[in-house]
């Protein structure tokens, strides 16, 4: 017997009174969440990966987003181009290395390299535990999990289509950018005070601008653009038994998108094919 309110209930009793009682859903469908634990293992992937590269500096130049380059004889990179000599070999998605559209957001830059070195995954860990533990009790785990992984997929085929061959890019920032268009979106549908939401997204909108000649600001926009998109369905996507349906469409629809252009663009720089 279990103690109640009034009198005891039977062990039988206490569970069928569970199953009656409708789960609290968070405003998108998504179920609780009261600890951002989907945020926490996300830094600590991206912590892992860190002390990964810096034992193992090769895994940078395997997993980092890289559109194309060609590897010379001498191990040497050289700038890609279609016709290339058989004593070279490309490298980068347009070698066949899709993974690199995910690999390259879970990596930063060596604590020694680049304009920021270490302050890179500081910044982007600090943000992410920010915004991370604001977003995911709004979505749910599992809806956090898609809208993280989109937005860094589109922050990567953003610089797939716009930055130049034998560029690479690592970090995080894409997804971030795609959190901080969560955050606004979520925001205007549960009707917050928008004033430090929108200081909130000046702020990030001007890191953008500013940033861009330190940054890839290809995979800002893209994380951006993709966080919104699929936030958007997320959070206005009508009430039902249809809503997960709805939403999981709508991801499938941003994720076909994606991988639409990727692959056009690889054709466009393998002249026609696209590498195995």
């Amino acid at each position: 017997m279990r103690e109640a309110s009034v009198g005891h209930q039977c062990v039988e009793c206490v569970k069928d009174g569970a199953r009656s009682v409708r789960q609290a859903r968070t405003v998108v469908g998504g179920r609780i969440a009261a600890t951002p634990l989907v945020t926490s293992v996300l830094i600590g992937l991206n912590v892992l990966a860190y002390l990964a590269e810096v034992v193992r500096p090769e895994i940078l130049d395997r997993f980092s987003m890289l559109s194309a380059r060609l590897v010379g004889p001498d191990g040497g990179f050289y700038l890609y181009q279609s016709g290339y000599p058989s004593d070279f070999h490309a490298e980068g998605v347009v070698a066949g290395q899709w993974e690199r559209l995910l690999t390259g957001g879970f990596l930063h830059l060596p604590p020694t390299e680049g304009t920021f070195g270490l302050l890179h995954i500081v910044m982007n860990m600090l943000s992410l535990w920010q915004l991370g533990r604001v977003v995911e009790p709004m979505l749910g785990r599992i809806r956090y999990v898609a809208l993280y992984l989109l937005a860094t997929l589109g922050g990567s085929v953003f610089e797939l289509l716009l930055t130049e061959v034998n560029v690479e890019s690592v970090g995080a920032s894409g997804a971030i950018f795609g959190l901080g268009a969560a955050y606004y979106v979520l925001a205007r549908r549960v009707g917050a005070d928008m004033r430090s939401v929108n200081r909130f997204m000046v702020f990030l909108l001007l890191w953008l601008l500013l940033s861009a000649g330190l940054t890839s600001w290809q995979g800002h926009l893209g994380g951006l653009l993709t966080g919104a998109a699929v936030t958007f369905a997320y959070a206005y996507a009508p009430r039902g038994p249809r809503q997960a349906l709805i939403q999981a469409v709508a991801c499938a629809g941003v994720l076909v998108l994606l991988a639409a252009a990727a692959f056009a663009k690889v054709s466009e720089l393998t002249g026609g094919g696209v590498a195995q």
